[in-house]
């Protein structure tokens, strides 16, 4: 009988190959806690107050309201009263549909959806802590005269898309603000 050494099948090797994993992802966390890694957190904003404009908009300033009221409390500027520290103004929202592409005999096949918005944060005072920015995002959508329906359905699913992305960005540019003097 013939005995051959095989190390792979030691008993000692799944101690082995578990101390090895745990030293492995040792060594990576700490090579991303040292390289500054951390996930990502709720905004933290400068101000404790602020009002959204316009108030009665449908589009990115509503959902732009409702996600703050988790956060900050929204006030509306009133007359006579203790107003908010900052205001983010809604300048513009356009929401755009081109023809990308047809076929040659001139029926569509895609869309390009546009969502534009200009915006500027403010304090009540007139301070700009953001000058007035556009922000513009893109999708491409195909078309199909046979799925009209479905298409008019997946077309508003992109803006809905598009204008949540657009939140965010915004969020992200607003909790970059550190403090409420120039």
């Amino acid at each position: 009988m013939i005995l051959i050494h095989m190390p792979f099948f030691s008993p000692h090797l799944p101690r082995l190959t578990w101390i090895r994993g745990v030293g492995l992802a040792l060594l990576a966390s700490g090579l991303l806690a040292g390289c500054g890694f951390a996930l990502r957190s709720s905004p933290n904003f400068a101000f404790d107050t602020v009002a959204v404009t316009p108030e009665q908009s449908v589009g990115v300033a509503a959902e732009l309201a409702r996600y703050l009221g988790d956060k900050l409390k929204p006030l509306v500027p009133a007359e006579g009263k203790t107003g908010p520290q900052a205001v983010i103004e809604i300048m513009q929202e356009l929401r755009e549909k081109s023809i990308v592409g047809t076929t040659s005999t001139g029926q569509v096949r895609e869309f390009q959806l546009r969502l534009r918005v200009k915006f500027r944060v403010r304090t009540l005072q007139g301070v700009e802590l953001i000058a007035p920015t556009e922000v513009i995002l893109q999708r491409d959508i195909s078309f199909n005269e046979t799925a009209v329906l479905a298409k008019e359905s997946e077309e508003i699913l992109l803006y809905r898309d598009m204008q949540s992305d657009l939140v965010q960005q915004l969020l992200r540019r607003v909790s970059a603000i550190k403090s409420l003097t120039p």
